[in-house]
């Protein structure tokens, strides 16, 4: 319910406020609920959708370049039918595509650690050699709120982790350039440049060229850039994002982008293909890399993809289905949001005490509760059988500085029960705001 005033109430009226709202919680506990929204899964329908790949028959089994698909042969980089179905959806060359495994985050875990060990194209001192020379730690900089797998793959690694806030149209540029043109020691930054996991917003162009202009101090620096939700537009009305491949070519950066992309959540979670776009000189020198850890890659998997899909009006017309099956899951979910908090906008003035993001795409809604109660409020939503992604996640080292982000993954869970969950959830965060605050003013 919608509490007019409640960042105001103290003393009397806010502890009878409280004990309403904990008589309600209760309610919900009674329920032996058991309802999951951690995680961005495509749910069961979505899935339904790719099907009928797994029937797809294989034969003619000659790739394009005469390779046969079910043998060892054809080039490291990929077959030449997902180089090319890839170029087209990244608006790249097929020679700037490498097409292997089905996880991008094995990719950038891959790279990382090559860079580790034996550096990168047009540096090739390895990281952890520089490191014990100069006697400082590896760095790597976390826009965030941004993407735990991300952020845990560098802590993984022992990289120290430096936080930079997110804001409206993307990371904060100013404080980028400031600290990579000053820092030798910081490698790369994290980015999720369409639909930002958890945020939903998506880089401006005045942000996207300045990372493309980017002037490190270390020459080895890179910027990964998960094309991860490049497809997954939730309305016609769909974002547009530059890319960065072409910008940075402007500015003779070419060789500083790693653009990652993959089908995990536009035909199978876990059995898609994952590429990586760069320049001709980091593709030919990665490929020699992979050419030692393996023979050829899943040629199978990239034609049945690549004929399932076929270009980019095929794709489009998939990831319509897809809309069609989330859309009113988020819309609930920002109904919800509205009804119980009536603000909206992403770190905007609030109306209330809570903020949220309103995307036009991806798999997630990032709401701001207020500072200090997100930990308790998904503690409470959890011990009534509702869990979301733990609060502090959207941040290096799982510590959210405020404790206020709070991911919300609406595409698996049914209709009814997002609208308990987000209910629940709207409720924990008033009972922590109500515990933490109201009873402190005078």
């Amino acid at each position: 319910m919608y509490i007019p005033g409640i960042a105001n109430l103290s003393g009397e009226a806010a502890d009878n406020m409280l004990a309403t709202l904990k008589s309600e919680y209760e309610q919900f506990r009674s329920q032996g609920l058991k309802l999951d929204m951690q995680r961005g899964r495509p749910c069961v329908e979505q899935l339904d959708i790719s099907s009928e790949m797994l029937d797809w028959g294989g034969a003619p089994y000659l790739c394009e370049d005469g390779n046969d698909m079910r043998n060892y042969g054809g080039g490291i980089e990929g077959t030449p039918e997902a180089r090319g179905l890839v170029a087209d959806i990244l608006g790249v060359k097929r020679e700037n595509v490498i097409v292997w495994g089905n996880s991008s985050l094995n990719i950038m875990y891959d790279l990382i650690t090559k860079a580790m060990l034996f550096g990168v194209y047009g540096s090739e001192t390895s990281w952890l050699e520089q490191a014990r020379e100069s006697g400082e730690k590896l760095k790597f900089i976390c826009p965030c709120p941004g993407y735990d797998r991300h952020f845990f793959i560098t802590e993984t690694l022992g990289f120290e982790m430096i936080n930079v806030p997110m804001l409206a149209d993307g990371p904060d540029v100013g404080a980028i350039e400031r600290l990579v043109a000053s820092d030798a020691m910081i490698k790369g930054i994290w980015n999720t440049p369409k639909y930002q996991n958890p945020t939903g917003i998506t880089y401006s162009d005045s942000v996207v060229r300045a990372l493309a202009a980017l002037k490190p101090k270390a020459p080895d620096f890179r910027i990964f850039w998960d094309d991860a939700y490049i497809a997954h537009d939730l309305y016609d009305d769909t974002d547009a994002l530059l890319n960065l491949l072409t910008e940075a070519a402007k500015y003779g950066n070419e060789d500083m982008v790693y653009i990652f992309a993959s089908t995990s959540k536009i035909t199978f979670a876990g059995a898609g293909i994952t590429a990586l776009a760069a320049s001709v000189n980091n593709v030919k020198f990665i490929a020699k890399q992979l050419s030692v850890q393996a023979i050829c890659p899943d040629k199978i998997n990239q034609l049945r993809h690549a004929r399932f899909i076929k270009d980019t009006a095929g794709l489009k017309s998939i990831m319509k289905k897809h809309a069609a099956i989330i859309r009113p899951k988020f819309e609930l979910v920002l109904k919800i949001l509205q009804d119980e908090f009536r603000d909206n906008g992403y770190c905007g003035d609030t109306a209330d005490i809570c903020a949220w993001t309103n995307p036009r795409g991806g798999y997630f809604i990032s709401l701001d509760a207020p500072d200090n109660c997100a930990r308790e409020a998904l503690r409470l939503a959890a011990e009534a059988g509702v869990r979301f992604t733990p609060a502090g996640a959207t941040y290096p080292y799982g510590v959210d500085p405020q404790d206020r982000n709070i991911r919300i993954a609406p595409t698996v869970p049914a209709l009814g029960e997002i609208d308990t969950a987000i209910r629940v959830l709207a409720l924990c965060i008033k009972i922590a705001y109500l515990s933490k605050f109201a009873s402190r003013r005078v």
